[in-house]
């Protein structure tokens, strides 16, 4: 048995797996953001821990015989965070998150303090990152920043909780902008230009080799075995790359993630940084392996907005609002533009902001889901077009928004590729988490890694339909449309838009 641990942005989800690829269990439990100013975003590492144990006194509870039998562990997050520990391990001041947009200025002075950043850590300095986070605290909250002895990432904050060690891994490292990503190693030129050096960061591992051993305060509390390895883990992106098998062989797989944030990851053998046009280029959580990735910070989390705005139940009464548009109709409806939180790939705008434009009297809300649901995919198609996608016409999906048939065909129409279903995509980053801490109690090999990360079986295809000309020809006008809105109103959006 594996178990895999994922910690995002809205839930803790645990995930045990057993050596027949079989999801044995899992549990969730929720958490909460806070935003105490304008384009602020953080949470509490407290609240993480509370979550982890509440997750695993579930699996306890229910299932005890399968965490008895536990051979490896694996951990996945929310990538970009910032935890920042004192000389005893204490927590400074709350985590600032991925989509935290404060650290716009940082990024300007970085950017123009190291010019050659781009071309060692293979990507733009953006707000989201955790270098301009830690300039931001060391401009605006410097008896903090003196106090920082350690900088951690969320899922590597767990890590130092379960087994007493500070250590990262390649892929979520990545995200960082700290590290030479060709080199697979920490940067000390960067760190030197945020005021830190190798002293402040983790040790690295790959996300599939051993970070070290639960400790045996927990072995005892949850029943699992004593000296269980503690595997690298991964970044949640890449961590749903490794649960859906992508990026263990060939070049050129890919999946469209529709979580909270919208990600379409492309996994490759070489690495092909793409800076100009706000591409991320990582690390994958395999050795010798890399990926590219766009990265819209409003997906899902466009629907839950819409949601509560148009004071509709539940996401997925949402999409059967926008599904219930007349396909008539639609060319006519309002265009949504996306950018809730600022946006990244591929306008690198931290100020980027939303708007339903063109509303008239015959509008009502089901044309309003509508254009949140077709606005969301057309941001993802943005972001598509700049990524090194070679020949394949195919995608997998991942996330909760895969839940709806619906919206996967109109994603389908939109990217005019095949999107493929696969059983257990919901848990996403969970499943890779199992697979990695399955990795981690054997051989660093490639056939190691492509007996333990298999492509699950498809469920499903949703196929563009091409033999509706006129409708594709919809999409391309409306998509057209929402690429000049944006030009058009970009400069509206503050005073530092892109």
């Amino acid at each position: 048995m594996y178990l895999g641990l994922d910690l995002g942005t809205s839930e803790l989800k645990a995930l045990l797996l057993s050596a027949q690829h079989e999801i044995v269990a899992t549990a969730h439990a929720p958490l909460s953001v806070q935003h105490p100013s304008p384009l602020w975003s953080e949470q509490s590492p407290a609240s993480w821990w509370e979550a982890l144990e509440t997750v695993m006194d579930a699996l306890y509870d229910q299932h005890p015989e399968a965490l008895a039998q536990v051979q490896g562990i694996g951990l996945s997050g929310q990538m970009h965070g910032a935890v920042l520990l004192d000389i005893n391990q204490a927590v400074l001041r709350p985590a600032i998150l991925w989509n935290d947009g404060r650290s716009h200025v940082q990024c300007v002075e970085l950017t123009a303090a190291l010019p050659e950043l781009s071309a060692i850590a293979g990507n733009l300095a953006m707000p989201g990152f955790t270098a301009p986070k830690l300039l931001w605290v060391r401009a605006h909250e410097p008896a903090i920043f003196a106090q920082v002895h350690c900088v951690l990432l969320p899922k590597d904050w767990l890590r130092l909780k379960l087994c007493g060690e500070a250590v990262s891994e390649m892929s979520d490292a990545a995200g960082t902008l700290w590290l030479d990503i060709a080199q697979r190693d920490w940067s000390d030129r960067i760190l030197a230009a945020c005021g830190l050096t190798r002293a402040h960061m983790p040790r690295l591992v790959e996300g599939s080799a051993r970070s070290g051993t639960l400790l045996p305060e927990w072995s005892q509390r949850w029943g699992i075995p004593v000296d269980v390895p503690i595997a690298g883990g991964a970044g949640d992106n890449a961590a749903s790359a490794i649960g859906m098998g992508i990026g263990v062989g060939c070049s050129g797989e890919g999946f469209v993630s529709l979580g909270t944030s919208g990600v379409v990851f492309v996994a490759s053998d070489q690495y092909t940084p793409n800076p100009e046009k706000a591409v991320h280029a990582f690390c994958h959580a395999l050795p010798n392996r890399w990926h590219q990735m766009s990265v819209m910070l409003s997906a899902a989390s466009a629907l839950t907005w819409a949601r509560r705005v148009l004071q509709i139940e539940s996401e997925a009464a949402l999409l059967e609002l926008a599904a219930s548009v007349p396909p008539a109709s639609r060319e006519s409806a309002p265009l949504f533009l996306p950018y809730l939180t600022g946006e990244r790939s591929p306008h690198n705008n931290a100020n980027a902001q939303g708007a339903w434009f063109g509303l008239t009297a015959q509008h009502d809300s089901a044309a309003l889901a509508y254009a949140v649901a077709e606005g969301v995919g057309f941001g993802l198609l943005d972001g598509l077009e700049t990524l090194s996608l070679g020949a394949t016409n195919d995608l997998s999906v991942v996330g909760g928004g895969s839940r709806s048939d619906w919206w996967l065909q109109l994603l389908a129409d939109i990217f005019q590729m095949n999107l493929h279903l696969h059983s257990g995509a919901q848990t996403g980053a969970a499943l890779g988490a199992a697979r990695l801490g399955w990795l981690a109690t054997g051989p660093q090999t490639t056939a190691h890694f492509e007996a333990v990360c298999i492509r699950p079986p498809i469920e499903k295809t949703f196929s563009p339909s091409t033999h509706n000309v006129a409708w594709r020809a919809v999409l391309a006008r409306r998509h057209g449309r929402f690429q000049a809105l944006y030009q058009a109103t970009h400069w509206l959006m503050g005073a530092h838009s892109g």
